[in-house]
């Protein structure tokens, strides 16, 4: 088969499907990517495995005109391309990708998969979630052949309320839990912080729904100068939480690093684990943490639901409850019999998302024995 991944940035593309397309490949298929590369290049290894890469002109904004260009080209590279396969990841490039293949479908024979990483549209979110993005994703399930969902809660809706022609549940994108068992830890003099400290990590863009000001706001209300909180990520929040810190009398203790590579290092090196999104479809960077021990305070929603059970490796909170999130961390931070049963039951909880059982379901998808 000849198989086209697509999706809106290259940081997703590079950061997350070298495991899937190399388990294509190494069954006999042909495949190659398309996303935006202007941030970011392909990794090199998919050159290695034989992909050609497309530059698309996507915007991550859906009423950008770029998106208009970013449809003729990439109608340009299937139809040149005769793929058996198209498969799409991302909302605007799902969205753009089902519209192009929808008119290609029946004249090439082209087949559609789209991998929603978490609908917009859930129990809980704004009427007007529901009203923009569930007809639009309604619509375009009409020509998907294959639509994969990442948690129970949006398997169903699928299920009962998209017209995908086949729907699957397939928990996430993988994880290689070989890479988070290693005992190598950064130092915590190199992020700026003692050695005796309690030392929380988050990981994720620094944007409006990962929420991080919550924890920040928890911290001050713990008024603790040995509790200290690192934040891996980039994003254009930035500037606020360092002057909401800053506000709260806590900039010393909250430290924003950036974008990392070397991510299982800092897990290891960190007590305990905080995610506050307001929505996750699952919660990749929670998950790494959790098979490096460390339990996880987190915000109440669909993805957290999925694999955080409350009282045995984690915490489940209101996602704008301060004191819930304080509480939490200081019940970490004294009982540290309860800190340690925890991180023992975080181990023991990533075996559905470790990743050749995502890849065996993949298979399955693919149909491929």
């Amino acid at each position: 088969m000849k198989i086209l991944y697509v999706t809106t940035i290259s940081l997703t593309m590079n950061s997350f499907f070298k495991p899937h397309i190399k388990m294509l490949t190494d069954c006999g298929n042909t495949v190659d990517i398309a996303c935006n590369f202007e941030d970011m290049p392909a990794d090199g290894e998919y050159s290695d495995m034989g992909c050609v890469s497309h530059q698309i002109d996507f915007s991550r904004n859906p009423l950008s005109a770029d998106n208009i260009k970013a449809y003729k080209q990439l109608k340009k590279v299937i139809m040149e391309g005769k793929y058996d396969i198209v498969h799409c990841h991302t909302p605007n490039a799902s969205v753009i990708t089902r519209l192009v293949c929808k008119s290609l479908r029946k004249t090439m024979g082209l087949k559609v998969y789209y991998t929603s990483h978490g609908f917009h549209f859930y129990k809980g979110a704004p009427i007007l979630n529901w009203m923009v993005f569930y007809p639009v994703e309604k619509l375009c399930s009409y020509f998907t052949d294959k639509l994969i969902t990442i948690n129970n809660e949006d398997y169903l809706l699928a299920k009962n309320k998209l017209k995908a022609k086949e729907n699957y549940y397939i928990p996430g994108v993988g994880i290689d839990t070989s890479k988070f068992q290693c005992k190598d830890s950064i130092q915590r003099k190199d992020l700026g912080i003692s050695e005796d400290s309690f030392t929380i990590l988050s990981v994720g863009e620094l944007n409006a729904n990962k929420n991080h000001q919550i924890v920040i706001k928890a911290l001050a209300k713990l008024n603790n100068s040995k509790v200290h909180y690192v934040i891996a990520g980039e994003g254009d929040k930035k500037d606020y939480l360092l002057d909401l810190a800053n506000n709260l009398g806590i900039s010393k203790n909250v430290h924003l690093i950036g974008y990392r590579k070397d991510l299982p290092k800092i897990y290891r090196s960190c007590d305990l684990f905080c995610f506050p999104s307001i929505r996750e479809g699952l919660g990749l960077a929670a998950i790494e943490a959790m098979a490096c021990g460390l339990p996880v305070v987190a915000a109440d929603n669909r993805g957290t639901r999925t694999f955080i059970k409350n009282g045995v490796n984690g915490f489940i909170l209101r996602h704008d409850s301060e004191d819930e999130f304080a509480n939490a961390i200081d019940s970490l931070l004294k009982y540290e019999n309860l800190l340690k049963s925890m991180s023992l039951e975080s181990e023991k909880s990533t075996g559905d998302y470790e990743i050749e059982n995502i890849l065996n379901r993949l298979k399955k998808v693919y149909n491929i024995n």
